[in-house]
């Protein structure tokens, strides 16, 4: 049974940094791509950033610049690291994986963004 958890949430002022990071566990027979979504309250669910097996990476406009997104496939993580935050960055944090051709996802860790 595949399985990510996530870790790293926590409250930060404006300005500060994060990083959020998501262990996968069981057996991998088909990696595929990886990312982050996050949903803020009242809002819809919404992509962060992603990375495909080859390295290409994707990210919201919104996070372009600040967040980078990083891959070991051999250790099976993903990371984010989350710099210059705002409080429109306050939301639960989702690492999702396409991983042996199912959609699998985090429970989620909550980011928030407060002085």
């Amino acid at each position: 049974q595949v399985q990510l958890v996530e870790s790293g949430g926590g409250l930060v002022q404006p300005g500060g940094s994060l990083r959020l990071s998501c262990v996968v566990s069981g057996t991998i027979i088909r990696p595929g791509r990886m990312g982050w979504y996050r949903q803020a309250p009242g809002k819809e669910r919404e992509l962060v950033a992603t990375t495909a097996l080859g390295g290409s990476t994707n990210y919201v406009d919104s996070v372009k610049d600040r967040f980078t997104i990083s891959r070991d496939i051999n250790k099976n993580t993903v990371n984010l690291q989350m710099n210059s935050l705002k409080p429109d960055d306050t939301a639960v944090y989702y690492c999702n994986a396409n991983l042996n051709g199912a959609i699998y996802w985090g429970q989620g860790t909550q980011v928030t963004v407060s002085s």
